[in-house]
């Protein structure tokens, strides 16, 4: 009796990256800018809000019980319909070490935060990186003392978003609010508004400082303002692909 071939590797096989969002997953907006990316990596993708209910009957409960408490910046993300979510961080912390752990459970080797905002650290059995120290980081070697404008989602943030980049950048730190989840042609409208406003108050970079913000969205801000835009989600991303090709 012949022996059976060799049974087919899949692509189970392939090292995880955990992606975790703050929102809903599956974030069909990311992965075709991050896919590329990411070659021979499987994506395991849980959002901190997956559990939660935005069923019609009790969506404006849900709403009120993630958002962020008086006086606090708000983290804005996408739920799994598209629309926009606005949150407060003692709500989402602890539901986003629940999504990592689920992450994790899946044979994720490594877990990457999609969101740039500031947290406490998320605990993890495995490592866990934040967008937000990737990103800066990598911003600031390439900017080094020029000025630079910094695109947010929400208005109400860019206080809080310029006070932590002026701690890290030597030049000049501006800031302006954009909405990456508002219908597509109004987002395009506000980031080149924003971008426009940037570069003519000096800025010689941009940041596109928000996992929200596409690859279109980058060469919509770099049409408006003509200067070079750097982007979250993909400076994020390349860092995290470094991680997981360093596991074996």
């Amino acid at each position: 009796m012949a022996s059976a071939p060799p049974a087919d590797r899949t692509s189970d096989d392939r090292p995880a990256l955990g992606l975790v969002t703050i929102g809903q997953a599956p974030r069909t907006d990311l992965r075709p800018d991050a896919e590329p990316l990411l070659p021979g990596v499987r994506l395991v993708e849980h959002g901190a809000l997956d559990e939660d209910d935005f069923t019609a009957g009790a969506e404006a409960a849900t709403r009120r019980e993630l958002a962020p408490e008086p006086g606090e910046a708000p983290l804005v993300s996408r739920l799994r319909d598209g629309n926009a979510v606005v949150l407060g961080h003692g709500a989402v912390v602890p539901r986003m070490e629940r999504a990592v752990a689920r992450a994790e459970a899946e044979g994720a080797v490594a877990t990457l935060l999609l969101c740039t905002g500031h947290f406490p650290a998320i605990q993890g059995s495995r490592p866990v990186l934040f967008a937000e120290p990737l990103v800066q980081r990598a911003v600031a070697a390439i900017v080094g003392d020029a000025p630079v404008g910094l695109v947010c989602p929400h208005p109400d943030q860019v206080a809080d978003v310029s006070g932590r980049w002026v701690e890290l950048l030597p030049g000049r730190v501006t800031a302006a609010g954009a909405n990456p989840y508002a219908p597509a042609d109004e987002a395009h409208q506000q980031i080149a508004e924003a971008a426009r406003e940037l570069a003519d108050g000096g800025a010689a970079w941009l940041v596109l400082d928000c996992i929200g913000y596409t690859e279109d969205m980058r060469r919509t801000a770099a049409r408006a303002a003509g200067r070079p835009v750097l982007l979250a989600r993909s400076l994020a991303v390349r860092a995290a692909a470094e991680v997981v090709a360093a596991h074996p």
